[in-house]
């Protein structure tokens, strides 16, 4: 289990602000060092453990990019077009033997290996057929053109893949190239996962008429299985410091990563404060971020653990700037930073300077066919219709304090946040 020391998370004054907060887990949180191997066909989402070295160049052989004719260098035209006689046909997956003759050409298709000798290839649409069967060359063509040489894409013995990536589609397809049916990965990283409040029940069980549904719980471990995680569902912790503090403590051995949600507030039934510092250690970390300003952090037995506010739409955008962060770290995985993308505003807001604020919009194009964005038409951080209606979230930074339409502004997809 991943082990912080109790004064690691240590933060005292004023809000931190996102950039702070992000800083601080990707430098204090230790990676976990056990290693697993996963199948090609269950690698998708894991952090590689050890660098991947090209055993072999891509392509592995000298290969036709196209359907055409083969030809020495020495053979092109030179200011007219030249017939050349037909030598062979070269399949993909088969092999050529015999070099191509001088003054010779030979049919080959994409992905053949070339004819020793030859070292160009016209596409067949640009040539033509004489009356006597032999294949007329256009001029002009660039010695080397249509050819794929051995190694163009990757050399062999070039580190191919770092430890650290999180492995997506487009990694397993290279790995497969290389003929490897494997990988070296990080374990999952394991994370329990509580609800708090006498307010909810979980979906399938009895509600009263003062109760809601349990949504948070089951879109954090959504979150956390697109991360890799392998995720403990324990439920609803009731609101009582006594029971909150046991069933913190006897998860805390068997885990990396503790996460709540709710209960980290300041009123008199907010009880996930007092019960951690009861059994470990906790500074509630106000985060200058809107929505969900009210996060905890805290290490119980040298895990730590981490409490989000209760309302869906904070504890989304909390996880994704807290949580995110954290599970990367603890799975050594490189960084992997939002990058919003600049679109066109359609719409006016107003903030206050000093915090970071996350705008749900919808993504459209505009008449001049440019991408623009317009605000949910409601506020509120306990929307859920927010977050399902809407394409991603507008970051606004911390010296900002305003929107106009036609502003440029930085978009976030709610596809690029997990």
């Amino acid at each position: 289990m991943a082990q912080l020391s109790d004064d690691c998370f240590a933060f005292g004054g004023p809000m931190m602000s996102v950039d702070e907060a992000v800083d601080l887990i990707t430098a204090r949180v230790n990676a976990i060092a056990d290693l697993e191997t996963a199948a090609l066909v269950e690698a998708d989402g894991r952090v590689l453990a050890r660098d991947v070295a090209a055993p072999l160049p891509l392509p592995p052989f000298t290969n036709s990019a196209v359907d055409g004719y083969a030809v020495r260098n020495a053979d092109l035209p030179q200011g007219t077009e030249h017939a050349l006689p037909l030598d062979g046909r070269i399949q993909a997956g088969g092999l050529a033997q015999a070099p191509i003759k001088p003054g010779h050409t030979a049919r080959i298709f994409t992905g053949a290996p070339m004819p020793p000798g030859a070292e160009t290839v016209f596409m067949q649409e640009d040539v033509r057929i004489d009356d006597a069967g032999k294949i007329v060359l256009p001029p002009g063509l660039k010695p080397g053109a249509n050819v794929r040489p051995a190694g163009e894409d990757i050399p062999q013995g070039h580190i191919a893949l770092r430890a650290g990536q999180r492995l997506r589609p487009q990694h397993i397809a290279l790995a497969a190239a290389f003929g490897l049916t494997s990988f070296d990965v990080v374990r999952r990283i394991r994370v329990a996962v509580f609800s708090t409040g006498d307010e909810l029940a979980s979906p399938g069980e009895p509600r009263t008429a003062s109760q809601l549904f349990d949504s948070n719980r089951f879109m954090l471990m959504a979150m956390l299985r697109r991360l890799g995680c392998e995720v403990s569902d324990l439920g609803i912790l009731r609101d009582e410091r006594t029971s909150l503090a046991t069933g913190l403590k006897q998860v805390a051995g068997g885990h990396d990563l503790i996460l709540t949600t709710g209960g980290v507030s300041t009123g008199e039934e907010d009880h996930v404060k007092a019960a951690v510092e009861s059994i470990g250690s906790l500074v509630l970390w106000r985060m200058a971020i809107k929505p969900g300003r009210p996060v905890a952090m805290g290490i119980i037995d040298g895990t730590p653990l981490i409490g989000l506010p209760g309302n869906p739409v904070a504890s989304f955008v909390t996880f994704v700037h807290v949580v995110r962060p954290t599970v990367l770290a603890l799975a050594g995985a490189l960084p992997e930073p939002l990058l919003p993308v600049p679109v066109r505003a359609a719409f006016t807001y107003r903030k206050k300077e000093g915090r970071r604020e996350y705008v749900r919009v919808f993504l459209r194009k505009g008449q001049d066919g440019a991408l623009e964005v317009t605000k949910f038409p409601r506020e509120g951080a306990g929307l859920l219709s927010s977050l399902v209606e809407t394409a991603g979230l507008v970051e606004l930074g911390e010296t900002v304090m305003g929107v106009e339409p036609g502003q440029s502004v930085g978009f976030l997809s709610y596809a690029s946040l997990i």
